[in-house]
């Protein structure tokens, strides 16, 4: 079964096993551009998934799958965020190369240019960086992410302008941008 996954698309029911084969590297992107740490994405994935179970029924299938997911990870991201400060810090375990991998100069290249779009997304407060990354990385129109974020578009729109300038302003270097 295909999901609504683009507008103008819709379905008359949609199942959980539906929403997760069709959502859940979505998912797993969308937190860990949202700031939860690698050791507890896979957690925090199994508890988008238990909500959308939980919510299903409230689901309306004649709009976009994805935004309504995003959403529902963006608060699971910002409880994960609440709770970090109870957590001890792990230093994280660096990965051996693997046969069939880029020569490293190549490999250091991808992994220096992700680091700084990783640095430069957690430089944005989550509020705008869910905005940042449902709009610009996603492609979610305004819309959709205003309705599931439940707030104003003009004030996702201001969040937006101000995602851009900080993420622009880290990757440059050249501090953290506007406040």
């Amino acid at each position: 079964m295909a999901l609504a996954l683009h507008a103008g698309v819709s379905v008359t029911a949609v199942s959980l096993a539906d929403v997760y084969r069709e959502t859940f590297h979505h998912v797993w992107c969308t937190l860990r551009r949202l700031g939860v740490p690698e050791r507890d994405l896979e957690d925090a994935v199994h508890e988008v998934f238990l909500v959308v179970h939980r919510r299903l029924g409230d689901y309306d299938p004649s709009r976009p799958v994805k935004p309504w997911v995003t959403g529902i990870a963006y608060r699971v991201a910002s409880d994960d965020r609440r709770r970090a400060h109870r957590r001890r810090e792990v230093m994280g375990e660096t990965d051996e190369p693997r046969d069939g991998q880029p020569a490293p100069d190549v490999a250091l290249e991808g992994a220096e240019a992700r680091n700084r779009v990783a640095v430069a997304l957690h430089t944005l407060p989550l509020e705008q960086r869910v905005v940042f990354v449902m709009h610009d990385i996603d492609g979610f129109a305004m819309p959709d992410i205003a309705r599931e974020l439940s707030a104003p578009l003009n004030t996702l729109y201001s969040r937006l302008r101000l995602a851009r300038a900080r993420f622009e302003a880290a990757i440059r270097g050249d501090g953290h941008g506007p406040a």
